[in-house]
């Protein structure tokens, strides 16, 4: 089976040899700087009690996050969005690992700061078969230090790629928050933890799995 890390590669070369060299230089500039505010080493990690909130579901339904967690373990995996190609390869790699995830008695999540219906999107188009939800405002992810401002020159690059984040958040706050996996036993506490402020970095779905 193809590894997440592999197809990741895959699409960073595609993607490499087909950005204009002033526009990718932007994006890894800002990613390094990023990365060096030590945003990922000061979130919640192993050891962690993990915040309890309520989130909406693709139908605007509420959902509290604590009693989600009483069903067993739980994979939460935060990602930016359904226009990311980064997480849309991640939430791919997950699903198919779905049937071992239910035969170890977990479940998995995944949350964006979406609106409702850019997460019903999600769900339809990659014919997904764990909950997708919404962290409108990334109040959750705040709470696990996860969020951070896009500075002026992403803002700029995003939108020109079609991606302007207050079609697709609701808000004009232009956050976003760090990509992480999370696994969280029935108590709440945080046993697994992947944190990158780097975005082409992912949690390999068969190493959370392990760790359950």
């Amino acid at each position: 089976m193809t590894t997440l890390s592999a197809e990741i590669q895959a699409f960073r070369e595609q993607f490499v040899a087909n950005v204009p060299e002033e526009v990718l230089q932007t994006l890894l500039g800002e990613t390094e700087k990023l990365v060096a505010t030590g945003i990922a080493e000061r979130a919640l990690g192993v050891g962690d009690q993990f915040p309890d909130g309520e989130l909406s579901d693709v139908h605007g339904r509420s959902v509290a996050l604590g009693e989600l967690l009483r069903n067993g373990p739980t994979i939460i995996n935060f990602y930016r969005g359904e226009w990311c190609p980064y997480c849309n390869l991640e939430i791919n790699a997950f699903q198919r690992l779905l049937p071992e995830v239910k035969s170890r008695g977990a479940q998995m999540v995944a949350i964006s700061p979406q609106t409702p219906d850019k997460s019903l999107t999600v769900e339809e188009k990659h014919a997904l078969e764990f909950p997708v939800l919404s962290d409108v405002g990334n109040k959750l992810a705040r709470d696990l230090g996860l969020v951070f401002n896009l500075p002026e020159a992403l803002k700029v690059a995003y939108t020109n790629f079609g991606f302007p984040l207050p079609d697709y958040n609701g808000d004009e706050s232009w956050t976003l928050p760090i990509p992480a996996t999370y696994v969280i036993d029935k108590t709440g506490l945080i046993t697994y933890a992947f944190v990158d402020a780097d975005y082409s970095q992912r949690a390999e779905p068969q190493e959370v799995l392990d760790s359950i």
